[in-house]
């Protein structure tokens, strides 16, 4: 489990395509204290360390299911070295809950249709893929390439929320562009009510 707070952006150094996917990510963790097989949340995706090295820099390696890659932005936005990521160590018992309870597994992707400043921060609207947008309500929280966030206003598929500064410098928003592939995960206490609301 996760909670939505990235704690450091890496970014790929290597991916190799035999079977299932590989990539190699940089990171600034002390990755002595990872242990093979941890759950590391990258972009939003919870995956699994295979591997972990510090020549020539910290990195940890990942093995990424076909189905994964389908399912996540990862197939849509051609995963490249050099590309930076938010990655999340896995929550330990004790850790501060700063944002919500966040899987990893994500839902689907959506869609960033436009960017516009208000102030210091700048308002990101979504579109939602089918079947997902009734899960999501103003006020209530999604994750957003593993970032936890707050949802502003719901207009049918199409959702907004404001970055401030500080969420756009520790993590990979600032490099944002419209159009951009989102994995979204839904808040897992909508996912329940609505499933609880088949049987009244």
């Amino acid at each position: 489990m996760f909670t939505g707070i990235v704690t450091d952006v890496g970014a790929i150094l290597a991916l190799d395509q035999r079977g299932d996917l590989k990539a190699r990510i940089a990171t600034a963790y002390d990755v002595g204290g990872i242990d093979i097989g941890a759950s590391i949340a990258c972009e939003g995706v919870c995956l699994t360390v295979i591997a972990k090295g510090t020549d020539p820099q910290g990195w940890f390696e990942v093995e990424i299911s076909a189905e994964t890659v389908e399912k996540t932005s990862i197939g849509l936005t051609n995963w490249a070295a050099g590309r930076r990521i938010n990655l999340e160590r896995a929550l330990k018992v004790g850790d501060e809950l700063g944002g919500h309870i966040v899987s990893g597994h994500v839902d689907g992707v959506a869609r960033l249709l436009s960017l516009r400043d208000e102030g210091d921060s700048t308002r990101m609207t979504f579109e939602a893929p089918d079947g997902l947008a009734r899960f999501i309500a103003p006020k209530g929280s999604v994750a957003l390439n593993g970032t936890s966030l707050t949802v502003n206003e719901v207009d049918g598929s199409r959702f907004g929320v404001n970055i401030i500064p500080h969420t756009k410098t520790v993590t990979t928003w600032g490099d944002a562009r419209e159009g951009d592939a989102i994995n979204l995960e839904i808040d897992t206490m909508a996912r329940y009510v609505a499933r609880l609301r088949e049987y009244d």
